[in-house]
């Protein structure tokens, strides 16, 4: 069977392959997520045929789950909970795709990438955006973070810059001396190759000196002739 995709005739074999795995675990719901599905079928029960405004909605919901006393909430952190374990337990037995690339092991000591501008701009004000609206998804934070970048102005974005630049360039002299250090058997090389090769150009160099030493003698021996 396919399917046509942009104008060309796709298999649901590559289709498959082209999205998420069908098998894979489905991610684990923290306690705000089971306290919002409660909230939509409660609404959906109450007015099975009107359609939700997503917007006011999540409002409404994030208003009254912080009213909500910590005994209310334990319910959904239960959920949550149990939703974790269930996670956890289904990944040990997951096996990924025979195509899917497993992920290089990072090195604990290597030095971490810089951030950039941009990050270091959400790093300042992901918390404010957060404490204002914290039914907010994390989807919706970065866009809204996003937004609030593009219309900052070049001078106010500046500092960020400035201070992204000088990170890299920690960054650039840390990993360099991170590789160096990672090849003592490469440095050694070099250097003792570097040292023979001087050695050689001083004993070409005596040599020289011995020739010329040799042409004078000649040259004093003619003299006396």
């Amino acid at each position: 069977m396919s399917q046509r995709v942009g104008g060309k005739r796709r298999s649901c074999d590559t289709l498959d392959k082209m999205g998420k795995d069908p098998k894979k675990p489905r991610g684990k719901m923290s306690s705000y997520a089971y306290f919002v599905q409660t909230c939509r079928e409660e609404h959906k029960k109450k007015h099975p045929d009107s359609t939700v405004n997503f917007s006011e909605f999540s409002k409404k919901c994030s208003e009254r789950w912080k009213t909500m006393s910590a005994k209310e909430k334990g319910k959904f952190e239960e959920l949550a909970k149990q939703d974790k374990i269930r996670y956890e337990r289904e990944m040990k037995n997951y096996v990924p795709p025979k195509g899917e690339k497993k992920k290089r092991a990072k090195d604990p000591n290597a030095p971490k990438r810089p951030p950039s501008a941009f990050f270091i701009f959400c790093a300042d004000f992901r918390p404010k955006i957060k404490g204002e609206n914290p039914g907010m998804s994390i989807g919706d934070v970065a866009k809204k973070l996003g937004e609030m970048w593009n219309s900052t102005s070049a001078a106010d974005k500046q500092p960020y810059e400035k201070k992204a630049a000088k990170l890299k360039e920690k960054y650039d002299k840390d990993i360099a001396a991170y590789r160096g250090k990672g090849k003592p058997d490469g440095a050694k090389k070099t250097a003792a190759a570097a040292t023979k090769a001087k050695k050689k150009e001083e004993e070409d160099d005596d040599d020289d000196d011995d020739e010329d030493d040799e042409e004078e003698d000649d040259d004093d021996e003619d003299d006396d002739e």
